[in-house]
């Protein structure tokens, strides 16, 4: 299990189990966030807690929720369940309590821009935390 809060502690999430990877996106949105995406279902592998604000991007798919006293991005969230009516949830790992435990994740790079996945170059979290 994962766990992280914004800054001042306000906005929480939870993960259950362990991802596989982090993603780096680059859309127009997430690389001027410069979140570390790990992605789960509300309610099933994935609980947030606390009020947020909500960014609703132009497409109208996702809310981007920050905390609204300290300004930390801590996760997206579809707003439209998909077919099997689950909705999906992307927390931001920067905010993780233990970054040791997410440190050795290998980063996937997506493409935002164009839609297509990037090419894994062998970087890990830890070699994104600076």
């Amino acid at each position: 299990m994962l766990e992280g809060s914004c800054h001042c502690g306000a906005v929480h999430w939870r993960f259950d189990g362990a991802p596989d990877s982090a993603t780096a996106c680059s859309c127009t949105v997430c690389r001027r966030y410069g979140t570390l995406w790990a992605y789960g279902h509300d309610g099933e592998d994935v609980s947030v807690s606390g009020e947020t604000t909500v960014y609703v991007r132009g497409d109208r798919e996702l809310g981007f929720h920050f905390c609204a006293a300290c300004g930390c991005i801590a996760y997206w969230r579809s707003l439209q369940p998909d077919a099997e009516g689950r909705r999906h949830v992307g927390v931001n790992l920067r905010l993780v309590l233990d970054p040791e435990s997410v440190a050795p994740l290998p980063v996937k790079h997506f493409d935002g821009l164009n839609w297509v996945e990037g090419p894994h170059d062998g970087r890990t979290v830890k070699d994104m935390w600076f």
